[in-house]
């Protein structure tokens, strides 16, 4: 078992109506590489994602494409769903289905307790209902609808007409947790993050909450009320308590201890059902409440959010088949800051990968293992002199490696990789003032040269284990290429801390050759 702190994070888990949209891979990307950070720094750390299948907009859209609502979860799980995670090299820990018996017996454990606490009872319930979000609306939350919607009211998410529903259900009392979640947020002003999703939660808890519908009888895809099977969990309700159905609840009782509380990375549309709805069932049951809820902005292209249903969704695969996955990786998390919208361009992803994965990190990686080679015959030389210059690169290095770490530990990974490229710039800078092809053709700079190159590897050592976490496949043929496999161990037992501290790589480390980590994209290509 690691000897580090708990570190254990999670995504949403999606509705597999549809195939993932980059979206979705955005949210995965961003927790694997705060996973791969923790992980790397020797945290007890555990990534989670998954799948929510049942609920009202699975069974429809199953109906609509002649299968049963399994069956077509079934089939996009397995062709879309889990090769995404492949696609962008995510390395979760465990996948969860919302129809794994795991979960479902979890779930009802989990209601029936509610239930006999007293916290869940009968009651009548009407409102409008957008199967899209799986969720009742306010009216402050519809719009008129326009075009074929004219006269109907839509979602403003969505932009799909709502229906009106009327149904005996069961409710959550969600009602007398109003107090005990203003003070949890008092108390815990990082709970919800970041600050301007915390007043947005804090300002709806404030106008009083009311209970919450938690069953339905319309239909039956989901996991049946234990006491009544007339009904169905209300499939948000359900899908929430994956967070703890997969790491022991009503099973496993010590890795439950051992991994909850979580970390939640969801988008700010379901922001509520995370800060709100989740911590009050958690409450009621007698267990602990998050470690945090962050939530992160909306990708948007043409100024809309990305979305299948308005044919803004864009495929993983579009970009990775073109830029490869790490630039996918690299892209997302530096581009946007994370907690903000974003806006997606073809033309700005084009240029940050020639400006600063090839020409930037890519070069730079290529002249180093190349100079090494043809200067000292493929061995890493010693430093014997150290110059203003060397210690500058130290400094640069040392500093780079404290802020990304205390970043990640705020959240914030487009901080985190800005600050890991400051040795980008810095070695370049380094490189074009000492020359060491000039010095190469000067005998009586020998120790100098050996210091220039000596300098430059220890950099690449160093940017190699802080962006392995970002740019996994990029570092993982470096840290080959700069022959620290051989004298260091593997790229990912680095303990990323530490990375920072300067001489870790041994003189006399054999380097080998090195293939352009980011190669050149041709025109056509990118006008395709």
């Amino acid at each position: 078992m690691p000897e580090g702190r708990s570190f254990f994070i999670t995504t949403p888990i999606f509705y597999p109506s549809d195939v993932p949209h980059i979206g979705h891979g955005y949210t995965e990307v961003a927790a694997d590489v705060l996973a791969r950070w923790h992980r790397q720094a020797g945290d007890d750390t555990w990534l989670l994602t998954g799948t929510d299948e049942h609920g009202q907009k699975m069974l429809r859209t199953a109906t609509a494409n002649d299968m049963g609502p399994r069956e077509w979860a079934d089939r996009l799980v397995t062709e879309a769903w889990l090769p995404l995670l492949d696609t962008l090299d995510v390395a979760n820990d465990d996948f969860i289905r919302t129809t794994q018996q795991r979960h479902e017996s979890g779930v009802a454990a989990f209601v029936q307790k509610l239930y006999d606490a007293g916290f869940i009872e009968a009651g009548d319930y009407q409102g409008y209902y957008c199967v899209g979000c799986e969720e009742y609306k306010q009216p402050n939350e519809l719009l008129p609808g326009t075009g074929q919607y004219d006269g109907q009211l839509v979602c403003a998410i969505h932009s799909i007409p709502v229906e009106l529903l009327a149904e005996r259900n069961y409710f959550f009392r969600m009602s007398q947790f109003t107090d005990a979640l203003l003070k949890l947020y008092e108390e815990r002003p990082d709970f919800v993050q970041p600050e301007s999703a915390r007043n947005e939660v804090v300002q709806f808890v404030r106008r009083g909450l009311e209970d919450l519908s938690i069953s339905r009888s319309s239909f039956d895809w989901g996991v049946p009320v234990p006491w009544d099977e007339r009904h169905v969990v209300y499939v948000w309700f359900d899908a929430l308590l994956n967070y703890i159905t997969a790491v022991g609840y009503d099973s496993d009782p010590e890795t439950l201890q051992r991994r909850w509380p979580a970390v939640h990375l969801v988008g700010k549309d379901i922001l509520r059902f995370h800060a709100v709805i989740w911590p009050a069932m958690l409450m009621a049951a007698g267990l602990e409440v998050p470690r945090q809820v962050f939530a992160h902005g909306w990708l948007l292209v043409g100024g809309e959010k990305m979305s299948k249903s308005k044919l803004t969704g864009i495929a993983p695969n579009e970009i990775t088949d073109v830029f490869g996955s790490d630039a996918f990786r690299y892209y997302f998390m530096r581009a946007i800051p994370f907690g903000q919208d974003g806006t997606f361009s073809w033309e700005d992803l084009a240029a940050r990968y020639q400006a600063e994965l090839a020409n930037g990190f890519g070069n730079l990686a290529s002249r180093v293992i190349a100079m090494i080679g043809r200067y000292r015959e493929g061995l890493v030389p010693e430093a014997t002199e150290s110059s203003e210059r060397d210690l500058g690169v130290q400094a640069v290095v040392r500093d780079a490696a404290a802020h990304a770490d205390a970043a990640i530990d705020r959240m914030a990974p487009h901080e985190a990789i800005a600050a890991i490229w400051r040795i980008v710039e810095e070695l370049n800078g380094y490189l074009t003032l000492e020359e060491p092809w000039t010095l190469a053709k000067q005998p009586d700079s020998a120790a100098r040269l050996d210091a220039v190159l000596a300098t430059a590897a220890e950099g690449l050592r160093a940017l190699a284990v802080l962006l392995s976490p970002v740019l996994p496949e990029a570092t993982a043929r470096l840290w080959e290429a700069l022959g620290a496999q051989a004298a260091l161990g593997s790229l990912t037992d680095q303990p990323i801390r530490q990375a920072g501290q300067w001489g870790q790589l041994p003189a006399g480390t054999h380097v080998g050759t090195l293939a352009p980590l980011f190669p050149r994209i041709e025109a056509d290509v990118l006008s395709a």
